[in-house]
């Protein structure tokens, strides 16, 4: 008779533990680099903060607590002013200025400059960029460096041409005065849109050519549709950078008629009463007048980072 032998039973480990799906430990350097993107996050913001508490404050409680992190004496009275809608016995009570800010004015001159420069710089650089990239002439290699070099020229070094230049054409204070050095190319924005149009095919321009249009044709009726992305790009950085020039408008504009908002900023700081500068009304204006940029901006944020990162600047 036979006895069977019993069955082995298998032995297994148990099973190995698994994350999450989704779940990511949580390292000592990812830590560090949350903290510093925290903490520059906060130097960049942090004076937008004060602007804010310094425009919702009264100036007669900011000199009395200039160091509270919170807005003293709230008041609104500081946007008033800014907008004209405070008597001149009222703003001067508030301790700003008696005279009168004509914002819409100075709000308008911006926009008509920026404007200019924009669409002048938008179509005179991608003329030139396409120039560079597509039309095969001699010296094209040298020229372009030439350009290029012309990033290295700080900007003070062309006012004094620039001023004689506008001068003997009876420009000056003129909105067409102040915008006409800036509607021209620049030698960023032809680079820009060169590496840009170098992306694209020839053949579809080949397949163009074949069908009859011409070079004028290809590029206001191929290329610039086919070029958005980047020009829109281009567009709001050349327009923001125009809203904040301060200095050639400065030289420029003598009279409100040609007057532009940051330079009507030093014009109101410079109408204070024998108290001190009104520094509410101020932080008040220049929030009005950045505001409109930061909401630009922010609208075109992912456009601007995804154009820059795929248009050969990476």
């Amino acid at each position: 008779m036979t006895t069977l032998a019993p069955a082995e039973v298998p032995t297994s480990n148990p099973p190995a533990v698994t994350p999450a799906p989704g779940h990511k430990r949580t390292s000592i350097g990812r830590v560090i680099a949350w903290i510093v993107m925290a903490l520059i996050m906060v130097v960049t913001l942090a004076p937008f903060y004060w602007i804010i508490r310094t425009a919702l404050s009264s100036n007669s409680d900011l000199l009395a607590h200039p160091s509270t992190p919170y807005p003293v004496g709230f008041s609104v009275d500081s946007f008033k002013r800014v907008f004209g809608w405070q008597t001149g016995d009222a703003a001067i009570a508030a301790g700003g200025s008696g005279q009168s800010i004509n914002f819409w004015l100075y709000l308008r001159n911006s926009i008509v400059v920026a404007c200019l420069v924009t669409a002048g710089q938008l179509l005179f650089s991608a003329m030139a960029a396409y120039a560079f990239s597509r039309l095969k002439w001699r010296l094209r290699g040298p020229v372009f460096a030439i350009f290029l070099a012309g990033l290295m020229v700080p900007a003070i070094f062309t006012f004094l041409p620039n001023f004689v230049l506008i001068k003997e054409l009876h420009l000056i204070d003129t909105l067409l005065g102040i915008a006409l050095p800036g509607m021209l190319i620049s030698p960023f924005a032809i680079f820009f849109l060169r590496q840009f149009f170098m992306t694209i095919s020839t053949e579809v321009e080949e397949a163009a050519l074949i069908d009859g249009a011409s070079k004028v044709g290809i590029f206001f009726r191929l290329i610039l549709p086919m070029s958005v992305a980047p020009l829109t790009t281009l567009g709001v950085l050349t327009y923001i950078t125009s809203w904040n020039d301060y200095f050639w408008p400065l030289m420029v504009s003598y009279t409100d008629s040609s007057r532009v908002l940051t330079v009507a900023l030093a014009v109101f700081k410079s109408q204070t009463p024998q108290t001190g500068p009104d520094w509410a009304g101020l932080m008040a204006a220049t929030l009005v007048a950045a505001l409109p940029m930061l909401v630009l901006f922010l609208v075109f944020a992912r456009r601007i980072v995804n154009s820059i990162g795929f248009s050969g600047l990476k």
